[in-house]
């Protein structure tokens, strides 16, 4: 017979998958047919944010984990768009994380909770750059999808690029927005 707490603390890791196959939907309304899916929006924001936090002296491996748990409620409220958000009463994020963790081991419910929590109300460098990270990704997305032709992201960009608070995330977005996305393989090819 399993632990209750394993089969808790697996089902949470299954559930979690399920961000590998949900598409982020605020992309629709742009016209993308077949958007980044959650699980890669939050890599690539994990990734920057680790980025971010070194070029701000913050801790970048918490940074990595805020970024890393930012979104993953979703598995049960999914990506509701910005617009979207306007009509619905919604439980927070830490009473979503909450329910998707009670039944996992009492230490990774109170870790992870403790993560979200910290993401969705703290005032630490450290959250700074991870929200820095989730809109610069959104913005260096947006840059992609308009070179693959999509020609209505260009409020992603603006909006993404308004929300950024720290001196390397805007940095970094305008070096982003004046180059190509693949100009990073003249690395190698000079």
């Amino acid at each position: 017979m399993t632990d209750q707490h394993a089969a808790g603390t697996a089902g949470f890791l299954f559930e979690t998958g399920m961000l590998k196959r949900a598409k982020r939907s605020g992309w629709w309304i742009a016209g993308v047919k077949d958007p980044e899916t959650i699980a890669e929006h939050s890599f690539r924001t994990g990734i920057i944010g680790a980025v971010l936090a070194m070029m701000e002296g913050a801790d970048p491996a918490k940074v990595a984990l805020l970024c890393l748990f930012h979104d993953t409620q979703e598995t049960r409220v999914s990506d509701i768009p910005h617009i979207g958000r306007r009509y619905l009463d919604a439980m927070s994020n830490e009473g979503v994380t909450a329910d998707q963790v009670s039944g996992a081991y009492p230490a990774v419910a109170e870790g992870v909770q403790k993560i979200v929590a910290e993401y969705e109300n703290g005032s630490s460098p450290e959250v700074e750059v991870a929200h820095d990270a989730d809109k610069l990704e959104c913005l260096i997305q947006a840059v992609e999808y308009r070179e693959q032709g999509y020609q209505n992201v260009q409020n992603w960009i603006d909006s993404s690029l308004a929300k950024l608070k720290t001196e390397s995330a805007r940095t970094l977005a305008e070096a982003a927005l004046n180059m190509t996305s693949l100009e990073w393989q003249q690395t190698y090819l000079r």
